[in-house]
């Protein structure tokens, strides 16, 4: 069994347990007035689908892409509960990142593979957005993966996606009140021009 083997039945695993239909992201839900009102969104390892759904329910026609089987199972379900339409689909975006030009909304949210950050640019058509939330190395409080490749380091997405035009960012580490805000980790909007 493959190391990519394991880390999936672990995904599974956590996902089976799983009840309750996931709340989108806040670089998604709190920035819904950026997206257009028709066109094509892609929820990139998406897990239970939290951000397809909002996506969804916005009018997009949404594709939402995990390596969990039992997640994309869930999603299938929520999505049909609330009478949404999700095209799901098992796939390994790091062997199979998404095609050229093909979507006008890319969602990432907590997950990290900086090999993609390419592949994601390329992705998106023009005009189109990249909505991106993961986990930071500085941390105002515990929580989140502790391995240093799934960490952003300072600024670290705007180095990775500096071809975009920028549109958002807000990466607040320790900075003031540690009780309120958006701590521990980076949120991104940018453009293809």
């Amino acid at each position: 069994m493959t190391d990519v083997d394991l880390q999936n039945q672990t995904w599974d695993q956590r996902y089976r347990n799983s009840e309750q239909v996931p709340a989108a992201v806040p670089v998604l839900a709190d920035n819904l007035h950026l997206l257009p009102p028709a066109g094509c969104a892609l929820d990139l390892a998406c897990g239970l689908g939290g951000n397809a759904l909002l996506l969804a329910r916005h009018g997009l026609e949404v594709w939402a892409w995990d390596s969990s089987s039992v997640a994309l199972a869930k999603l299938d379900q929520f999505a049909r509960a609330q009478n949404l339409r999700v095209h799901t689909e098992v796939r390994d975006v790091v062997a199979r990142p998404p095609e050229p030009a093909r979507f006008d909304i890319i969602v990432v949210s907590r997950f990290l593979e900086r090999t993609l950050a390419p592949a994601l640019v390329a992705a998106l058509k023009p005009g189109g957005l990249l909505y991106y939330q993961t986990f930071t190395a500085i941390k105002a409080h515990e929580g989140g993966p502790t391995n240093p490749a799934y960490l952003l380091g300072d600024n670290e997405l705007l180095t990775l996606f500096a071809d975009l035009r920028l549109r958002l960012y807000r990466e607040e580490n320790r900075l003031g009140d540690l009780r309120r805000g958006q701590r521990n980790m980076a949120l991104l909007i940018a453009e293809r021009i």
